[in-house]
């Protein structure tokens, strides 16, 4: 089965190294100075030569209440009045981009992302969505993937009734624990309750998927409370779970700090957490997708996985990988062909550059070819636990043994250990390498030596 996993402690001592998560590559860091207004402006007249579908992105980055936790791109502020400036900002990106796209190319998948999208009022919603349906060809006939963050303090059953409506059919929602002394920790009082009603809600309305998020090695965490929250969550039957691994940065995350490290579970309870929380999705009936991701065997990312047909994006996995993702709003990126570009994720700069009628393109990157073939080589194993040579050597014109053989003896030593499986003509991730697959990654990222691990979290 593709979700057979095997626990090995002494593998993942061994191979639990801090690296990227692989949303892309090239990662973000590689992103330079060296790319801006020009290269999207012609990143986007290919895409509307070649009339490729979009996945939409929108960063709404605001939230009434900071998570000590959290390293998103956000502002914490009271003040509901700061988002219509920003909204203003927002529709004149909205225009600048869609001018230079065709009309008909259909928006297959939306995301609201943050911050807190539900921090915006009902009429802030209809007039955002309004403002993408009439720049952005957006599906009405429910067939698309629109999902947006919910934080189940800010949302209720009428604004879950707003979001159906507006044509959003996915919710994608933030739980972290329901221990209440990790709640307090935190600064994230969110009562179970809560969230059930906005599970039921999005239940009634017939939102397509449910997600969940949920993050291990917080503080005050143990196996056992961590445990007792991942059975009720199990009860609430999303159709999908992200359990992440909780990196503590505070020297690069400000609110992290007010985090007492000595609160925080140790390595060994945090190996015992996930183990635990694995056997309880497994035995409920979830499948490992991959990561930090479980789904149940009926959900569209198990069914992809199944038939080969996964991707991975700056969004996560994905059944929408072919669509050319076009990022709006502080910090948003976009990946279009072989484009990547982020907008400046100062709030002020973003605001002044769109203020100007400029946008506020910083930063991204132009893929190689070399770029190219590691991409198609990491989203294979990241996705599918496996991959033949003769499909890179067909797709790029190489020998892949000959261009990778500097690689050999780590891959080798991988084999050995029972993380891979190397043979004549694939390397297939056995289930003791699973958890590990970005272990396995980074063996062909070109660029993984040149920057501190520090940037990255740990992969268990």
């Amino acid at each position: 089965m593709l979700d057979a996993i095997r626990w090995d402690t002494d593998l993942i001592r061994r191979y639990d190294l801090a690296g990227p998560r692989y949303t892309s590559y090239p990662t973000a860091v590689q992103f330079n100075s060296q790319v801006g207004t020009f290269d999207l402006f012609h990143a986007l007249r290919d895409s509307r030569k070649a009339q490729r579908p979009l996945s939409l992105y929108v960063h709404v980055p605001f939230c009434a209440n900071i998570c000590y936790y959290c390293a998103c791109n956000k502002v914490i502020t009271k003040d509901r009045g700061r988002a219509q400036p920003y909204l203003q900002r927002l529709e004149q990106e909205i225009r600048l981009i869609a001018c230079h796209l065709d009309p008909t190319q259909k928006v297959e998948q939306l995301h609201f992302g943050g911050g807190t999208p539900t921090f915006l009022s009902h009429d802030e919603l209809r007039q955002l969505m309004a403002h993408l349906r009439k720049h952005f060809n957006l599906l009405d006939d429910d067939s698309g993937d629109y999902g947006i963050e919910i934080d189940p303090r800010e949302a209720d059953w009428s604004t879950m009734g707003l979001l159906r409506e507006l044509g959003f059919n996915r919710v994608s929602i933030g739980l972290q624990d329901l221990d209440p002394a990790v709640q307090r920790a935190v600064n994230r009082l969110q009562s179970l309750e809560e969230t059930r009603a906005v599970i039921d809600a999005a239940r009634t309305l017939q939102f397509r998927s449910i997600n969940i998020d949920l993050i291990y090695g917080l503080p005050r965490q143990t196996p056992e409370n961590f445990a007792r929250t991942v059975e009720e969550v199990i009860r609430l039957q999303p159709d999908r779970l992200s359990v992440f691994n909780y990196a503590h940065l505070p020297e690069r995350f400000m609110p992290q700090r007010r985090i007492n490290s000595d609160e925080l579970p140790t390595p060994a309870q945090k190996l015992e957490m996930l183990q635990r929380t694995i056997e309880q999705l497994i035995s409920a009936g979830y499948r490992y997708i991959g990561m930090d991701h479980f789904a149940l065997p009926d959900d569209e990312l198990a069914i992809a996985q199944e038939e080969s047909t996964l991707q991975r994006n700056f969004q996560g996995y994905t059944t929408h990988g072919h669509c050319d993702l076009i990022g709006l709003g502080v910090s948003a990126i976009s990946q279009i062909g072989d484009l990547y570009c982020q907008n400046s994720s100062d709030l002020n700069h973003y605001q002044n550059a769109l203020a100007s009628m400029q946008l506020a393109t910083s930063r991204g990157l132009l893929c190689n070819a070399d770029d190219r073939l590691r991409r198609a080589v990491i989203q294979q194993m990241i996705c599918h636990f496996s991959l033949e040579y003769a499909d890179i050597e067909q797709a790029f014109n190489i020998d892949f043994q000959g261009y990778f053989g500097e690689l050999w003896p780590q891959l080798q030593d991988m084999a050995k250990d029972g993380l891979i499986e190397l043979d004549r003509d694939r390397i297939t991730i056995l289930p003791a390498g699973r958890l590990l697959v970005r272990s396995v990654c980074m063996v062909f990222d070109a660029y993984l030596e040149q920057h501190s691990r520090q940037r990255f979290s740990r992969v268990i």
